[in-house]
């Protein structure tokens, strides 16, 4: 098996078949700022300060992206190894997929999310129907760090998160507009 990583690849000083082994449309040293912008197009429609690019998160992001390929298991990490930082997990067939579209399907349940008291915020019933969403929009969120790593058939996008989002009780998405 052939391991291919993205994203942390400059701050970890990771080289080689990285950047050689990847599909035209994404080159390692543009990652962080697609991924990124891809994070911000939406915060900004939401009206929710940008997210800045962490290379530590994008680190820990690399670690269990690699983790994920070489295992084929898709799952989160345990929460009690990254405490405080919230993590949207991402997987799809080895290079059919640009990092937006990655990242427009966490962006994409947005179709079933209304704003409110986490975790009531799933026009469904089902708050993880909104999770990814959440956690990319959460208004005390500053930071982020992704990667992407790839086996031979799968592609796994990691975004690690700080500060976690999701947090039960707390309000997320637009504030209603007090009249009067």
């Amino acid at each position: 098996m052939r391991l291919v990583l993205i994203g942390a690849a400059l701050a970890c000083g990771l080289s080689g078949t990285t950047a050689s082994a990847l599909a035209a449309p994404l080159l390692a040293s543009e990652f962080p700022a697609r991924v990124l912008a891809a994070h911000n197009r939406e915060r900004a429609n939401v009206g929710v300060a940008p997210l800045v690019w962490d290379s530590a998160l994008g680190n820990s992001a690399a670690a269990y992206a690699q983790r994920m390929a070489m295992s084929n298991v898709f799952q989160h990490s345990d929460r009690r190894a990254r405490r405080g930082v919230g993590e949207n997990l991402w997987m799809g067939t080895r290079g059919a997929f640009s990092v937006e579209a990655m990242v427009g399907q966490f962006i994409g349940e947005k179709r079933y999310f209304r704003p409110g008291i986490f975790p009531n915020n799933s026009v469904t019933g089902n708050w993880a129907d909104v999770a990814h969403y959440t956690q990319l929009i959460w208004q005390t969120t500053q930071r982020v760090g992704c990667a992407l790593a790839s086996n031979g058939r799968t592609d796994y996008l990691v975004c690690h998160y700080g500060s976690a989002g999701n947090i039960d009780g707390r309000w997320v998405g637009r504030q209603p507009v007090e009249r009067g």
